[in-house]
């Protein structure tokens, strides 16, 4: 599985990177929603858009809108990966497209791959 992990936390995108890494997927990883829409201005190969609600300058639910406006046959599948669990913050994700929501402080990193991995094949 082909992963474009977006998320402003360095650390945190690194940790998930590594453990879906481990675990056979491919993954490229954007500090903002500016550089994941310039990544997928160049490749819209990926299965996942695994991203963060709270970003500097748009929001996850924003970055689901505009690549889904941009690039509307990608077949791309979006999960959001974030600590903002509000029953409103996963409605708003899931009317802009998002095919699941993870809350990041309610599970450790391998069954965010766990998780991830379901979700895409549903």
């Amino acid at each position: 599985m082909k992963i474009l992990l977006v998320d402003d936390d360095a650390f945190l995108r690194d940790m998930y990177a590594i453990k879906f890494t481990e675990n056979g997927h491919q993954v490229d990883a954007a500090d903002s929603a500016a550089m994941a829409l310039r990544k997928f201005e160049h490749d819209q190969s990926f299965d996942v858009v695994l991203l963060d609600m709270i970003m500097p300058g748009m929001s996850g639910v924003e970055l689901i809108a505009a690549l889904k406006e941009k690039f509307p046959v990608a077949g791309t599948k979006y999960i959001v990966l974030s600590n903002q669990g509000q029953d409103d913050d996963i409605e708003q994700a899931t009317k802009a497209g998002a095919v699941g929501y993870i809350i990041k402080a309610e599970t450790v990193p391998s069954d965010v791959v766990t998780q991830v991995v379901h979700l895409v094949q549903k």
